[in-house]
């Protein structure tokens, strides 16, 4: 039955109400409470409050306003919410069901297309961060949206113990995710290999598998730790993430399972899965081959301890002993440069000795970090290493140094930053080519924008959008170019509300839009609100706000709209300052405000909000 239907039935006025009255009382009687109760997720598996038959009788519906939405909610006798049943887009219609565990939103069914039937599914608060979407209208989840390495992990345990290869697929790595690592040419040809073998490896594991029935317990997410595959590693252009020697504990009816999972990867916000899993008697034969730091660039499977000496597989184990900033982690990896067998592993050892001395510089917790990272460029020049390497260490160590000097007491940061773009340029000078001079010149670009060199600021984010095209530095860099050439121009915005719905800046044609880039973690934002609030009460229909949240966190921006009522619709999408609806623009800091007029044109691309009310009139006339 589709989900309209089940709304008609379970819902049966809603659908005729007019806005006027769904905002106040309801004509007529609610619908009874044991029918509401009687929806259910549209995925398996999740765990709500489901009250008994005598239970529900005493509970009640209520209309209830959330935000700028409006639905009904299932209470207990006790005021303790079980359901949410929400029309986020103004037709009278359900297109949002939510699901409650001990007065919690635990789960969320999303109609984002409007057609009656959910096509988005998450996963929330205790229950975890699972996002799916179904592509195709028939309740399966076809590719994730949000996905940890966890439940990645969870996912594939289950689609194991279901047989279920459509449900492996959505967890493992796509040829298209493949393109979007960055990978050098060999290595991701290997990956793509790898998928596609690991199709049929399922299929043929599931076939077969005896180990994980439908009824089991995920127990355990098992793995050292994450590590970091560093740009530059292989030809690569951007870092990647990664989780090596995956394993999950399964428990069946009798007995505890250990199934190897091999090796996942971060796409975005998701972990993808680049094998099938193995039985756990296959685990240590087939482990040396799914590794994914040791992985041969010819497309073969490495042989044993290739990669690193002998002597150094002692050092690998010690390695996930030491937190990363703990100095004694870089004794570890020094002994791993050392003991390598290629330039290739030896360049990766480096680039991570670099990157944990800057942090640990840069976090007050190496006093003679600099000195050694120092001395680790010496040496490299002094051994003709690769540019690219050198130019790897150089860079972290200018970073290192700008931030140990901004931390000083009675820092001159005028002098400070002149010194640090001086340094910029030096750098790029030296390593025009290197993926790190992407960094610098967008960092040029900001320096000279906030210091009010507009001109200069333009000409370092063209440099870093033309030599650097594929960078993701490039994109922030044209959305700043853009965004100081806006001034009397259309300019396109467009992102995903937290309902799940594509929203566009053109759809509010005829509407002065005031365009808010904020977070919760910043005062100044949160201070307009009230400016903002009545401005929206005072000139709506004609005015309105549009907000674009750039909190890492999710949950952040959930817990501050629950306390504070904003009537607009939020933006918010994975990255905070370097997410795209960020990035469309190239916003740096966080307040920032863009007034548009009724033809879409930008009016004042960095208004303040004591200046609002007479620019809105003076639009509005």
């Amino acid at each position: 039955m589709q989900r309209r239907a089940l709304v008609t039935i379970v819902l049966g006025t809603l659908a005729s109400l007019t806005p006027a009255v769904f905002s106040g009382p309801l004509l007529g009687a609610a619908p009874p409470a044991e029918k509401a109760l009687k929806l259910v997720p549209t995925q398996e598996g999740v765990e709500y409050d489901r009250p008994k038959p005598d239970e529900a009788s005493a509970c009640r519906v209520v209309v209830s306003k959330i935000g700028a939405h409006k639905g009904w909610t299932v209470e207990r006798p006790d005021g303790v919410t079980l359901r949410r049943f929400l029309d986020t887009n103004g037709d009278n219609v359900v297109d949002q069901w939510s699901y409650y565990k001990d007065g919690v939103e635990v789960y969320r069914d999303i109609d984002s297309k409007f057609t009656g039937k959910a096509d988005q599914f998450r996963w929330l608060h205790t229950a975890g961060t699972r996002w799916g979407v179904d592509k195709d209208g028939d309740g399966k989840i076809d590719h994730w949206k949000v996905l940890s390495p966890e439940e990645a992990t969870a996912e594939i345990v289950a689609a194991l113990a279901n047989r279920a290869s459509t449900r492996f697929a959505s967890a493992l790595l796509t040829p298209d995710e493949v393109g979007t690592l960055g990978l050098g040419k060999a290595r991701a040809e290997d990956l793509r290999t790898r998928i596609a073998k690991a199709e049929a490896a399922f299929k043929q594991l599931a076939e077969q598998q005896t180990l994980v029935p439908p009824q089991h317990k995920f127990a355990q997410f098992i793995s050292a730790g994450p590590g970091l595959v560093p740009a530059g590693t292989d030809g690569s252009t951007r870092d990647l993430r990664v989780y090596d020697n995956v394993s999950a504990a399964v428990q069946s009816t009798d007995k505890l399972t250990h199934l190897s999972i091999g090796t996942l990867v971060q796409v975005g916000d998701t972990w993808k899965a680049i094998d099938a899993p193995t039985p756990p008697d296959e685990k240590q034969a087939a482990s040396s081959g799914r590794l994914f730091f040791l992985v041969s660039t010819s497309g073969s499977a490495p042989a044993q301890g290739q990669g690193v000496a002998d002597t150094s597989q002692k050092d690998l184990a010690e390695l996930e002993k030491y937190d990363p900033l703990d100095p004694r982690r870089v004794d570890v990896l020094e002994r791993l440069a050392q003991n390598a067998r290629t330039a290739e592993d030896r360049a990766m050892w480096y680039r991570q000795i670099a990157d944990a001395v800057s942090a640990a510089v840069q976090t007050g917790n190496s006093k003679d970090g600099l000195k050694r990272l120092n001395s680790l460029l010496q040496d490299l020049r002094k051994n003709n290493a690769d540019q690219a390497l050198t130019a790897y260490v150089k860079f972290r160590i200018l970073t290192a140094e700008h931030t140990q000097k901004l931390q000083s007491p009675n820092a001159d940061f005028a002098k400070i930053q002149s010194d640090f773009n001086q340094a910029l340029e030096q750098f790029i000078g030296e390593y025009p080519k290197a993926p790190d001079a992407a960094e610098a010149m967008l960092q040029l670009g900001i320096a000279q924008e906030f210091a009010g060199q507009e001109a200069e600021a333009k000409k370092w984010y063209a440099r870093v959008a033309k030599e650097f095209i594929d960078s993701p530095q490039a994109a922030k860099a044209a959305g700043a170019t853009l965004r100081l050439d806006s001034v009397g121009k259309s300019i396109a915005l467009s992102g995903t509300s937290l309902a799940g719905a594509k929203v566009n800046l053109a759809d509010y044609r005829g509407k002065v839009v005031l365009l808010q880039y904020w977070a919760t973690w910043s005062e100044a934002s949160t201070k307009d609100h009230a400016t903002l609030r009545k401005l929206a009460e005072r000139h709506g229909p004609r005015f309105t706000v549009l907000g674009v949240n750039l909190d890492n966190d999710r949950k952040e921006l959930e817990k501050y709209l629950s306390k504070n009522d904003l009537p607009w619709i939020q933006l918010h999408d994975a990255g905070g300052l370097d997410s795209p609806p960020a990035n469309q623009l190239g916003i740096l800091t966080v307040p920032a405000m863009l007034l548009v007029d009724q033809e879409g044109k930008v009016v004042n691309r960095a208004v303040q909000a004591n200046d609002l009310e007479g620019a809105v009139k003076k639009l509005l006339q």
